[in-house]
């Protein structure tokens, strides 16, 4: 299953012409389309299996549409789509989880999309911290929220509860851990 979710968040988020795949607008792609693409790259899946990948992913980062017919990454795309989020009211306090070695410029540009359309946040300490892990010894980062959408910053929260936010401006980071 890992190595299946793997396969789609390449493809659904990242490099969809790999597989001669062209992703709708809001980042759909007929399902039956998508395991035929698969196939014809020797990785063939059933429909079983992907549904298993969509409904177990600890992290929900992939779903089907209301017809189930359709598939989308949640959140974290490097090409170009418009998921069509609302505007949404954070709470409080978010959190980032990264490494060390990236503390420098965080605390002095802030918080960038880098090769995402969007910075990714976290509505709790302990997810922040599994997302750092990936990379090394985590470091948490606090996220004023309140004062960013005070001061006219837009938040959206994907299908998986992560939040999305253009950019934090350093003023808003505080280092916990």
């Amino acid at each position: 299953m890992i190595r299946i979710s793997k396969r789609l968040a390449r493809h659904l988020r990242h490099d969809p012409a790999a597989l001669g795949l062209t992703l709708a607008p809001d980042g759909w792609v007929d399902v039956e389309t998508l395991l035929r693409a698969l196939r014809a790259h020797g990785f063939a899946i059933t429909r079983g299996q992907l549904d298993e990948v969509v409904e177990t992913n600890n992290k929900r980062r992939f779903a089907f549409d209301e017809t189930g017919t359709r598939i989308r990454a949640s959140q974290g795309h490097s090409v170009t789509v418009d998921l069509g989020l609302p505007d949404a009211i954070p709470p409080a306090v978010l959190y980032h989880g990264t490494v060390p070695k990236f503390l420098d410029a965080i605390f002095h540009e802030g918080l960038r999309p880098m090769n995402r359309h969007a910075v990714h946040l976290s509505a709790t300490t302990d997810t922040a911290r599994t997302v750092a892990a990936r990379h090394g010894k985590p470091v948490i980062l606090r996220v004023d929220a309140t004062a960013m959408a005070a001061a006219g910053h837009k938040f959206q929260v994907s299908a998986n509860g992560v939040w999305l936010t253009a950019t934090v401006p350093p003023s808003y980071l505080t280092r916990l851990a």
